[in-house]
């Protein structure tokens, strides 16, 4: 089986299982490789004692579930497989999202030798030991060689530099794979020499697919167990987006079930994480939601914490979530805390850079604070009654001193006459009127005395004094 010239040494780059599998090349330094004469689609025998993840993982692009942004006609990933040319990659996106399976996909469609290395365990010796080796082969029989480096972003500034000359003259096609943001964790010379694809998580029907297909497939459980719908419901909502996890859930259930039917209970039983009854568009997801925020209003912070457990544990979208706190910090707290909306929208920011299962922490920080927060609901009442004159007709013209006065003949028919600068004047504020006459002396924000508030109420109560030219004791006008 050796393909080495008469001038290169007997079987230097053979792999040692070649004569076992027909493949050549290396995979985590073990000499099990996925390039090889199997070529596209191709595949060796199948290792029961494998991870059924890895029984599964894709033999050609059109077996890949999900990412159609990346694989479909014309994207770059296709052009660069079909072109067979040398690649520098860096896959980003949450485990489990087909990051390895792109990579070891791309080294057997296009033949190439395939060796992956992890940081977690591997250092600059490793790197330089497999690419002064791909170099070699590349010299000697033309042969190129997918250097693939799982959770690159745990490599050091020194280690990542020591791939650069590799990249640069593409004695390799270097693939990264990184779960973190790889402008802040991948060094820039690196990251301007690769083309960067973001994978995201897989949405549930793709879930469902990978689920339905190692069932019945030879390489995976082969029709020996059965799924229910429930069962099948729950797993789905456990792996969360994560093709990995599903399988393993999967393969884990299927030994407890021993050649029978996977229900809820047998999954419940294999995985130790309990079925949380909860329909996402049904009773259980309104009724959740709707006692989620009304705990918080309610400012009971452990039963709102109570409710976010349950709804992520049920698998319920982090956004939609956050979009709630969000909402709820201007709704229930508003100016009482303002530096509760802040607190929302940072968590929402979190969730969308961190994601789960370390989110989880972002929200409940939320939600704590918004909990614990004191409350006022006079922002959505201010803007309410607004809405609501506005919608009653009580609109009239804006007042001519405060029209726009700077486009020439403004002047001749009167807008901006009158206008008093409120910097001219001390403390900012001059007596002036602003609101148009059909809603003029209309009081849409009440303050209320709660929290910061408090003092909020005491400032506008002084601005709408000198705004209106009454002493402070003269009551507003009745609504």
């Amino acid at each position: 089986m050796s393909r080495a010239r008469p001038d290169q040494p007997e079987g230097l780059f053979d792999d040692p299982l070649e004569e076992i599998t027909g493949d050549r090349g290396a995979g985590r330094g073990t000499g099990r490789g996925t390039g090889g004469p199997a070529g596209p689609g191709g595949a060796g025998p199948v290792d029961g004692r494998e991870p059924l993840a890895v029984r599964m993982r894709p033999r050609g692009l059109d077996e890949v579930v999900g990412q159609a942004h990346l694989l479909g006609p014309g994207t770059p990933i296709r052009q660069l497989v079909d072109r067979d040319q040398p690649m520098s990659l860096v896959l980003w996106g949450p485990p489990g999202t087909g990051k390895t399976t792109l990579a070891t996909v791309v080294s057997r469609v296009t033949r190439r030798r395939f060796v992956e290395i992890s940081a977690v365990t591997d250092g600059v010796k490793r790197v330089r030991a497999e690419i002064d080796l791909a170099r070699r082969e590349l010299g000697m029989t033309g042969r190129q060689t997918v250097l693939f480096v799982d959770e690159v972003h745990r490599f050091n500034k020194a280690q990542q530099d020591a791939l650069l000359p590799a990249v640069e003259n593409r004695w390799v096609s270097f693939i990264g794979a990184t779960t973190e943001n790889p402008f802040f964790s991948v060094i820039s010379p690196l990251l301007s020499r690769s083309l960067l694809l973001t994978l995201e998580p897989l949405g549930e029907d793709e879930l469902r697919e990978v689920v339905r297909r190692a069932l019945v497939d030879e390489r995976g459980l082969a029709g020996t167990v059965e799924l229910q719908d429930a069962a099948e419901d729950h797993l789905i909502r456990l792996a969360g987006g994560d093709a990995r996890r599903a399988l393993t859930y999967l393969e884990a259930a299927a030994l407890v079930a021993d050649g029978g039917t996977i229900t809820v209970e047998v999954l419940e039983k294999a995985v130790d994480r309990a079925a949380v009854r909860y329909d996402r568009e049904g009773d259980q997801h309104y009724d959740v939601v709707s006692a989620f925020i009304k705990s918080i209003r309610g400012s009971d912070v452990d039963a709102a914490l109570h409710y976010l457990a349950r709804m992520l544990e049920a698998g319920e979208d982090p956004r939609f979530i956050a979009r709630r706190l969000i909402v709820h910090a201007s709704e229930d707290v508003g100016m009482a805390d303002p530096t509760a909306l802040q607190t929302a929208v940072a968590a929402a920011q979190a969730v969308e850079f961190v994601g789960l299962p370390e989110a989880r922490i972002n929200l409940a920080q939320a939600v704590i604070h918004l909990a614990v927060a004191p409350k006022s609901n006079a922002v959505i009442t201010a803007v309410d009654e607004a809405i609501g004159d506005v919608r009653r007709g009580l609109v009239g013209p804006v007042p001519a001193h405060l029209r726009d006065a700077h486009y020439k003949g403004a002047a001749k028919i009167g807008h901006g006459a009158g206008y008093k600068y409120a910097h001219d004047y001390p403390g900012g504020v001059v007596r002036q009127q602003y609101a148009p006459d059909a809603v003029n002396g209309r009081e849409y924000y009440r303050p209320t005395r709660y929290g910061a508030e408090a003092r909020f109420s005491e400032i506008v109560e002084r601005i709408r004094s000198v705004l209106r030219g009454r002493p402070r004791d003269t009551p507003a006008e009745p609504r």
